[in-house]
């Protein structure tokens, strides 16, 4: 095994299904580094494009990618395989085999995509409106793109675009009163993140549930409405009462800057003593 420099080194793996090597079939080369865990694969960002090579159809990660978010925004992440990116691109499956290892790379790299529009929302004079403009634009990107809440609030994303919006977001909070140290910019950041995650996700479940089901919010309260006004003239439910009589229909994107901005005055303002 080559070593390609201190701490990395460079390895041949058959392509999956590539068993026979005297049969001349074709190798991709995997890179790795020694961590303190052992040896491991470089990720995805970090490993160089394949070389071109003659073939009707030209290839990048981006352009994998960006096929494989166009086939998720259509069919979830449930219809997205290799095989189906594959022939978007009218080339072998296992070609792309050289550009991503698994379906793992695929959609870190898909994540990082989209992460890259929510870049765009740039930084700001204030450290609230940065914030602010952060996380709107990731709701924006999350509703044009629903699989993406549903790969939010686990391990934190790491490809380059996610590090700039992460790194973006809590810079700002850091300039915010009431955030005076590394502990308080951690409890904030969770906060944040814990209400966006929560959000979206409540959103698109919704929007969702009203595509599969063919019943919208207003179509399905009033189909319980009889069986709600019995339960409620009971008179063991007050408070709901009041929410269902007298509260309105609030507009959802209203709603998300509204629950935001009471986020940001909690979580950055002085503690109470």
């Amino acid at each position: 095994m080559q070593v390609q420099d201190p701490g990395q080194r460079q390895a041949a793996e058959a392509t999956a299904g590539d068993r026979d090597s005297h049969q001349g079939l074709r190798y991709r080369t995997l890179y790795f580094m020694d961590t303190p865990y052992g040896s491991a694969s470089l990720p995805v960002w970090e490993r160089p494009e394949p070389q071109p090579r003659a073939a009707p159809v030209p290839l990048s990660r981006a352009k994998i990618a960006a096929t494989a978010i166009r086939l998720a925004d259509a069919h979830g992440l449930d219809g997205l395989s290799v095989r189906k990116i594959a022939t978007e691109l009218d080339v072998g499956p296992m070609r792309l085999y050289d550009y991503v290892v698994n379906r793992s790379e695929l959609l870190d790299l898909m994540v990082d995509a989209v992460y890259a529009r929510i870049a765009e929302a740039g930084q700001h004079s204030e450290w609230r409106d940065t914030v602010l403009a952060i996380v709107h634009r990731t709701r924006e990107v999350a509703l044009d793109h629903e699989w993406f809440a549903d790969l939010l609030g686990a391990r934190p994303h790491l490809g380059p675009h996610a590090l700039a919006v992460g790194e973006s977001t809590a810079a700002a909070l850091s300039k915010a009163p009431g955030v005076r140290g590394i502990d308080d910019l951690q409890r904030a950041l969770g906060a944040l993140n814990a209400f966006i995650v929560g959000a979206l996700r409540r959103e698109i479940t919704e929007r969702r549930t009203a595509r599969s089901t063919g019943t919208d919010v207003s179509a399905w309260q009033a189909a319980l409405g009889p069986y709600l006004t019995r339960m409620l003239e009971t008179g063991r439910y007050p408070t709901v009462a009041r929410l269902v009589v007298d509260g309105a229909h609030l507009d959802a994107e209203e709603t998300f800057h509204h629950n935001l901005v009471t986020i940001l005055d909690g979580i950055t303002s002085h503690p109470r003593t």
